[in-house]
């Protein structure tokens, strides 16, 4: 059985669109990383990752409607799919259980 894995890169993007829901698109994505994380991400690496995570079946994606704000062109907007939130879930699991194994650290020259 071939087990699918997320990257770290995938993991937040595919994060990210469970948070903004409705409004996942490229550029809500970059600015978004930006605002929550302190990341800067090129739009093409967001774009990139959504298709990857599109082709694995963690997002779907649909055309929004046109805007004047966008000159009359469309967004495409990406959402979770029930297998991407079942990976987050088990992502969030693999992490915790992670966690718990790290024992307590002492801060060593303080």
């Amino acid at each position: 059985m071939n087990k699918e894995y997320l990257g770290e890169f995938e993991e937040l993007v595919l994060t990210m669109v469970g948070i903004l829901q409705e409004e996942a698109y490229g550029n809500a994505l970059v600015n978004e990383i930006d605002k929550r994380v302190g990341r800067k991400v090129n739009l093409s690496a967001v774009h990139v990752t959504l298709y990857r995570l599109e082709d694995k079946g963690y997002v779907k994606s649909y055309m929004g409607g046109a805007t004047n704000a966008r000159g009359g062109r469309r967004k495409r907007i990406f959402q979770v799919t029930n297998a991407g939130l079942a990976m987050l879930r088990a992502r969030k699991e693999q992490q915790l259980q992670l966690w718990k194994l790290i024992p307590q650290l002492k801060i060593v020259g303080a």
